[in-house]
């Protein structure tokens, strides 16, 4: 079992940044991945990055490529998620997950963390 925390969200205005972080603990040798996936209200869990173990693999929904950054430091456990150009239309609830493979379906993920909100006004 795999406990994720995530922290640094918050409320920003439009084209600001935020960085979200994901500290892991307990089993992390199973979490060869690591996602980032977002709940807005009335709307179904989005998938929005995900990075392998190495840091070499990384992936993006096509409506956070070029904005968002997913990165991990392993001997912190840490997982990352720079967002630059934040859009009102970003506002959601942002979940890590950790799983052991790279996937942007959230059924492939088996541990997850409690979430932080990030909140884009405009």
């Amino acid at each position: 079992q795999v406990q994720l925390v995530e922290s640094g969200g918050g409320l920003v205005q439009a084209g600001g940044s935020l960085r979200l972080s994901c500290a892991a603990s307990g089993r992390t040798s199973s979490s060869n991945f690591m996602g980032w996936f977002r709940l807005a209200p009335g709307k179904e869990r989005e998938f929005v990055a995900y990075i392998s173990r190495s840091g070499g693999t990384t992936y993006y929904a096509d409506s956070v490529k070029g904005r968002f950054t997913i990165s991990r430091d392993n001997p912190k456990n840490t997982v990352y998620l720079q967002m630059n150009s934040l859009k009102p239309e970003d506002t959601a609830v942002y979940s890590c997950a950790a799983g052991p493979l790279g996937s942007a379906y959230s059924s492939s993920y088996a541990n997850w963390g409690q979430g932080t909100q990030v909140t884009v006004s405009s």
